[in-house]
């Protein structure tokens, strides 16, 4: 997997992944406790989820069709707001005692992958030059040409069921 814009959006994916995983693990967390315990969240604060859940979800599209200093620009940017609004959630109230912290132990796991997944997406296209751009483009060109070179050889046999004229 040598184009950027591939493994960006593996990245993304796996990002998002674990981010839908830590959240049901936190709603099965949620419904195990008793009614007076379960916290209640307004709508506003569930729309600003749907809205950072959407950052992930849409850079995995992004990432793969996005030209290249669009696409660059939109993970870094994309990449910076998640991970800071996920550290921030994440780390921060249980570092300065902010209330009761979301630190389930399986969420501050996820909460760390989540973390350094995004942060490699940040790292990775911020290094992602047009230099890189090229050569996976050249290589993708060439992996095509010795593809319909290797197709289109008049000594190779017919294949199976195929009948030449």
């Amino acid at each position: 997997m040598h184009d950027t814009k591939e493994r960006l959006s593996l990245l993304w994916l796996f990002a998002l992944l674990n981010y839908l995983y830590a959240d049901v693990i936190a709603l099965w967390a949620i419904l195990g406790t008793p009614p007076a315990d379960t916290p209640h969240l307004g709508q506003l604060v569930l729309a600003g989820s749907a809205v950072l859940m959407e950052i992930p979800i849409a850079m995995i599209l992004a990432s793969r069709l996005l030209p290249f200093r669009a696409n660059r620009l939109a993970n870094i940017i994309a990449g910076s707001i998640v991970t800071l609004v996920n550290g921030f959630l994440t780390f921060i109230p249980p570092l300065v005692g902010w209330g009761r912290p979301p630190a389930l132990p399986e969420y501050l796991f996820f909460a760390t992958i989540e973390t350094v997944a995004t942060v490699a997406i940040v790292w990775q296209a911020w290094t992602w030059s047009e230099a890189k751009l090229a050569v996976s483009s050249e290589r993708a060109v060439g992996q095509l040409d010795s593809a319909i070179t290797s197709a289109s050889l008049p000594d190779r046999p017919p294949a199976a069921g195929v009948v030449s004229h």
